[in-house]
């Protein structure tokens, strides 16, 4: 039943934004952020016990928060809203069906290392229109989460994540691993609720500022 109830719930949120898409009637690009794990799948566990699942949302839901207050919004939608697990292919489908100009996806490292640290973003390993795009995006998020939060940079990466092979032929994606929740200060870091805000802000500030840089030209004459 919870299934089920899950599934409806998702079908019912793709409807909706369909709507939405359906009665714009000023072309707008869209960012879809892909809010990792969730429900029964937690991500990384915190050396504090933090989850990754709780600290991906919070960062995506202030993202959106801080997004609405902002004199100029951009059109912001999140593959999960709560704590619910929604599966990868739910995740590019929804992007796919809005038509989406850029995706990423957030998520916290993990590594046996406990003195492992830093920030990771991967683009698709596959060649793609958009390669350069997701590539160009993924060095200004790092550099942007170095620079304000003195988080230390592991490098943009190449990867095949399912998320990332199922958008890179359709519009820009990355995905951001946003420190080490194995790492004791960067566990601790991401405990604190004003840190968050922080970091949803840089974020937020990077997107906006870079908004023209990137993304699909796609006219949208709906």
């Amino acid at each position: 039943m919870k299934k089920v109830f899950k599934n409806v719930s998702f079908v019912l949120l793709l409807l909706k934004m369909c709507i939405i898409f359906g009665q714009e009637t000023v072309a707008q690009k869209r960012i879809v952020i892909d809010v990792g794990h969730g429900g029964k799948d937690s991500g990384a566990i915190g050396i504090n016990g933090i989850q990754e699942k709780d600290v991906v949302l919070n960062i995506a839901q202030e993202i959106l928060s801080l997004n609405e207050k902002s004199e100029t919004p951009m059109d912001i939608y999140l593959t999960r809203y709560s704590d619910t697990l929604i599966s990868l292919l739910d995740r590019t489908k929804l992007a796919k069906s809005l038509d989406a100009d850029l995706f990423i996806s957030l998520h916290c490292n993990h590594s046996d290392n406990q003195n492992a640290r830093g920030i990771e973003v991967y683009v698709s390993n596959n060649e793609s229109h958009y390669l350069d795009d997701s590539t160009w995006l993924a060095f200004q998020l790092q550099a942007a989460l170095n620079k304000e939060l003195g988080f230390e940079s592991r490098g943009v990466k190449f990867g095949n994540f399912q998320v990332l092979r199922e958008t890179a032929d359709f519009c820009p994606s990355v995905l951001l691993e946003m420190g080490f929740l194995s790492n004791w200060d960067e566990s601790k870091y991401y405990q604190k609720s004003k840190n968050l805000v922080i970091t949803s802000r840089v974020l937020l500030e990077c997107l906006m500022k870079n908004f023209t840089k990137y993304g699909n030209s796609r006219n949208r004459d709906n």
